[in-house]
Parts: C-alpha cells; sequence; structure tokens
C-alpha cells in the first residue's frame, strides 16, 4: 500500500503533524505502508514565514509551493491514498483535493485538529488570513473518503458533511517522553506552545503577578517567539525539537489557559498531554476536550476565572503530596487513552488495516 502525505509543513517543525501523524510514520512502514510525505513549504521558506520582511522569499516560498503540488498531481496515480493534513494549499479554493478525488478518483484521508473552518490568527498572519477560503473545510469534508479528527466537536462539525468520521486523538509517544528529573534552585511553573496561542497565556498577568508577590518562582515559557508582553519571573526558551523534552522537564507545574470560544474548543489538548506525560501535574482551562483529558482534582486541576486561577496555583505550590497524586494519575490517563500505543490501531484504520 502506498500513500501520498500532503502537509503544510516540513517534517519535524509544526506540533499539529508531529503528534498528529509524523510519529506513526514508522508504524506505517512496519506495517507494510509506503509512504511520501509532501510538505507545501520548504524549511528554507518556514523558517522566514514568521520573520517581518522577506517578502520576496516569502512569495517564492508560495510560488515553489504550489510548484510542488502540481507535481504531486502527476504522481498520485501511483498511490492508494492521499492524506491531507489541514489543507494542500493555504490560499484559494480546494483544487488539488477536487482534481484527486473527482477526476483522478483517489480515496481522500482528511486530518485536522482544530476548528479551522473559523476565521482565527494572529497578529503576524492577520493580513494573509483574508486571503484563506475558511469554506475548504467544509467542502474538503465532502470530497474525502474518511475525515480524521482530533476530539467530539470537531467530529460533530464534519458529521454535516461526511459519514465517514475517525476520532484519532493528539497522542503522545511515551518511549520518548522520559526524563530524570533534576530539582530546580527555585518553583518552575511552565508553558508550552506557538506564536499563535500565547495570547491565552496573556490572559494570566494578573495571577501571575499577584503569585509573584507570595511565591518565589520562576515561569518558563518554551515558543518560537518571545512573547511581546511582560510576565513576572519569566524565562524564555526557544522551542527546539532537541531539546523539547529536556526543557519540559524542569517544569515543576504545567499551566494550559484558553478561552471558552468555538476556537478553543476545537482544540486537542496537547499541552496538557506533553505536562501529563512526563509527570508534570497540570492546571488547565475546562473548555472542549481538556475536560475529557483531565479529571479535576484527580488527574489536574480546573481553571474557570482569575480568583481560581491564582487558589489553585497557590494550593499546589504549597501541597507536595497533591502534586505527586495529581502526576502520577495523569501519567497513567495518557498511557491508556492518549498514547502512540494506545492509539495504533486507530490510526491504522485510517488506512483499513
Amino acid at each position: 500500500m502506498k500513500v501520498l502525505i500532503i502537509a503544510p509543513y516540513p517534517r519535524e517543525v509544526a506540533p499539529s503533524q508531529r503528534f498528529r501523524f509524523e510519529q506513526y510514520l514508522n508504524i506505517m512502514t512496519k506495517n507494510d505502508i509506503e509512504y511520501s510525505f509532501s510538505p507545501f513549504l520548504s524549511l528554507t521558506a518556514w523558517h522566514i514565514l514568521y520573520k517581518p520582511g522577506h517578502y520576496f522569499e516569502k512569495l517564492l516560498g508560495i510560488l515553489l509551493g504550489y510548484i510542488r503540488r502540481i507535481k504531486d498531481l502527476f504522481r498520485i496515480h501511483s498511490y492508494d491514498y492521499v492524506f491531507v493534513h489541514r489543507e494542500s494549499s493555504p490560499f484559494g479554493p480546494n483544487w488539488f483535493e477536487y482534481i484527486a478525488v473527482k477526476w483522478l478518483r483517489k480515496k481522500l484521508i482528511f486530518d485536522f485538529d482544530d476548528s479551522i473552518w473559523i476565521r482565527n490568527y494572529s497578529e503576524s498572519n492577520k493580513v494573509v488570513s483574508f486571503l484563506k477560503r475558511y469554506n475548504n473545510t467544509r467542502d474538503i469534508c465532502k470530497l474525502a473518503y474518511k475525515v480524521s479528527v482530533g476530539n467530539a466537536y470537531l467530529a460533530a462539525f464534519a458529521k454535516q458533511y461526511n459519514t465517514n468520521i475517525v476520532i484519532n486523538p493528539t497522542t503522545i509517544d511515551m518511549e520518548r517522553y522520559n526524563c530524570n528529573k533534576v530539582p530546580n534552585n527555585k518553583l518552575v511553573i511552565g508553558w508550552t506552545g506557538s506564536h499563535s496561542t500565547v495570547k491565552y497565556l496573556q490572559q494570566m498577568k494578573p495571577v501571575l503577578e499577584k503569585l509573584s508577590q507570595h511565591f518565589d518562582f520562576e515561569l518558563h515559557i518554551i515558543s518560537n517567539q518571545k512573547p511581546d508582553f511582560i510576565l513576572p519571573n519569566i524565562v524564555f526558551i526557544k522551542w527546539s525539537s532537541a531539546t523539547e523534552i529536556q526543557d519540559l522537564c524542569k517544569f515543576d507545574i504545567g499551566i494550559m489557559p484558553l478561552e471558552d470560544d468555538d476556537w478553543s474548543r476545537g482544540k486537542c489538548g496537547l499541552k496538557a498531554l506533553q505536562y501529563m506525560a512526563l509527570n508534570i501535574p497540570s492546571l488547565i482551562s475546562p473548555v472542549g476536550v481538556n475536560r475529557s483529558i483531565i479529571e479535576d482534582q484527580v488527574n489536574g486541576l480546573y481553571c474557570t476565572h482569575e480568583n481560581e486561577w491564582f487558589e489553585n496555583l497557590k494550593k499546589i505550590i504549597e501541597d507536595d503530596e497533591l502534586r505527586k497524586l495529581l502526576s502520577s494519575n495523569a501519567k497513567e490517563k495518557v498511557q491508556n487513552h492518549f498514547s502512540v500505543n494506545s492509539n495504533t490501531q486507530n490510526f491504522l484504520s485510517l488506512f483499513n488495516i
């Protein structure tokens, strides 16, 4: 069996790709599935994508991406399935998917892990956001042989347009997520994410400022870009695939604040899963799939408003036994329900294996 994987970004750089399908590539090979990986952007284009300027290089990178997609159509005949993660190209109609299904009669598997039919953008991409066609999500669902989604909220959307839906949760490779934790000189509260999700951390500023008046801690932020706002006791750590797990292991407490809106309800809880897999007690906004991942007071703590964030952070800082209990239960939950091992057969079922 041969599968052509169509994705927006190069390998090992985008969280959605790494935790949705890239960590299953070796498993695909072991199950006699040959694959070819075709990103829209090259690694060179990816590195300048969110940097100011570089307009000619960005335009060239996008143009080369469209040329790559045209080449993909000319080789698609030799594949049994076409697996499209999120989108085949960033702008305009879903021409690639339409030709692949309607003209070339290929079985298309459409995978997504966010509410990508909703207009959502950060300051760094708000201009190009207006060039995107958000109805593509609906239209590709209609074309797809199967739709792979990260949670029940996304599945409810997809079921309006396709009856062949697989809930394929974002998962953690537990064989990689191990660390020998070394005690920190100071308590470390941590957050990890990209430039597009750092806005959720900004709402924590009053809580963290108040907390800093009572406790001596560091706030570690792992991201591809440094926040453009000030938080107390901040230590910025540039994200790197080589050091990601080592950097996460320095956290004593992990936080995942969200807004309760349609975009956040489509999220797949990656931050919480990463913390939990590494025995890091987690405080989260109980929005969307987070409620399925974390049970309040059992393997994490829910925080719904500013005062609750402060009180729960205070409680977990002061109670070592609570931290140990929550982190132990959390790792077990990931192993049983949100690990690569627990989800392997579900993932392979996308290809009728």
